[in-house]
């Protein structure tokens, strides 16, 4: 790593990665580190919205996403066979009027190809013990030893942000009772191949998305959800919550893993030369899946705020991009609450809250107003 750099930025997943494009592509000096020996080769997140194609239009790596992904113009909430609400995209004001699905490791690997065509390298593995700092600038020590000292430093280094601890900054909020079970699985049934599909049940809910080669990405609350789950285990999920009419089969499971889900978000963005971004500034339930698009948002808007700092001198840009991304990512938050709530709600509740919901669902206004809040398009 080098000794000294404009910022040095500490996680490369996804927000890490786009912040460093975006400065690099200014013309600072940006080093990254981060303490996994390779990148993550699953696929964990994998909705991309609109608002978030928008924003990544300037770092060039849009069109390698979109042209890799699958495009998905609707999204629909569902009791079993009951159509709840539907929401459709593709009327939206944008280019990208659908939700992109694609793997995250695509995302990643697509962002680190640009970081790297660009003259960067990532340092692994790199693991942050302590950031001291003062008026000048920011200094990282390693658990090797080794330092970095930086104008900035970008704590984008997840949910225990290391660097978030270090400089003090609160987190607050709490977590959700409920587990959550993901899993890539090969699916056979009734299951469209173009459309998200959130299910309520007494059960809990479950998310059924198309993926690249053929996969679907399965997202379940359960109370304690297996390390590993297994065909046996998400076709029982599906048996419960999913369609009826044509029952769903799973063929095999890809990838899986379990998860608990808090509701957080960084009582400030900034100390002094030290700002956050993505999951080490907010995390929420992963109902609408806004999680990494908060994220890679950002991740766009701090690095043209690092920019201006550069240039400028003054520390007024990061005041303005935690005055105006805190704020989203409280309306993030309580919007994945309120749909976690929905689809958890006491089973005695469950008929009128479809009954609401059905009745909603016939306004114009209330579904193009959903459209444009899971888009993203509201942040614009």
């Amino acid at each position: 790593m080098n000794v000294t750099t404009d910022v040095l930025v500490i996680g490369a997943g996804p927000t890490g990665l786009a912040v460093a494009v975006s400065l690099v592509q200014q013309g600072f000096d940006v080093t990254i580190a981060d303490d996994q020996a390779e990148g993550d080769n699953t696929s964990r997140a994998a909705v991309v919205h609109a608002r978030t194609l928008e924003v990544l239009e300037p770092l060039g790596v849009t069109k390698k996403m979109t042209g890799l992904g699958i495009h998905s113009p609707r999204f629909t909430i569902r009791d079993r066979d009951r159509v709840l609400v539907p929401v459709d995209f593709s009327r939206l004001p944008t280019p990208y009027p659908y939700t992109l699905m694609i793997s995250q490791a695509d995302t990643e690997r697509i962002l680190l190809d640009r970081f790297e065509e660009l003259g960067g390298r990532v340092a692994r593995p790199y693991r942050v013990v302590a950031v001291e700092q003062d008026a000048e600038g920011a200094t990282a020590t390693f658990a090797d030893g080794s330092q970095v000292r930086a104008g900035y430093l970008v704590g984008a280094d997840g949910m225990h942000s290391t660097v978030r601890e270090q400089v003090g900054i609160g987190f607050t909020g709490g977590t959700y009772a409920e587990s959550f079970s993901l899993a890539d699985v090969r699916l056979s049934g009734g299951v469209p191949a173009d459309e998200v599909e959130l299910f309520f049940s007494p059960d809990g809910l479950v998310v059924v998305a198309p993926l690249p080669g053929g996969t679907f990405r399965i997202v379940a609350t359960v109370e304690e959800a297996p390390e590993r789950p297994d065909v046996a285990f998400v076709q029982r999920l599906l048996d419960a919550r999913g369609p009826v009419k044509e029952r769903v089969v799973v063929e095999e499971v890809v990838w899986g893993s379990r998860f608990r889900v808090h509701h957080r978000v960084a009582d400030a963005y900034r100390s002094g030369r030290v700002v956050l971004a993505g999951d080490a500034a907010h995390v929420h339930s992963p109902a609408g899946g806004q999680g990494m698009n908060a994220g890679l948002q950002d991740a766009a808007a701090l690095g043209e705020a690092l920019g201006q700092a550069l240039r400028s001198g003054s520390a007024a840009p990061l005041d303005a991009y935690a005055a105006v991304r805190r704020p989203v990512a409280e309306q993030v938050v309580a919007f994945a609450g309120r749909l976690t709530a929905l689809a958890t709600v006491d089973r005695r509740l469950r008929p009128l809250r479809n009954l609401v919901l059905r009745g909603l669902a016939v306004l114009p206004p209330f579904r193009r107003k959903l459209a444009w809040r899971l888009s993203g398009l509201v942040y614009r």
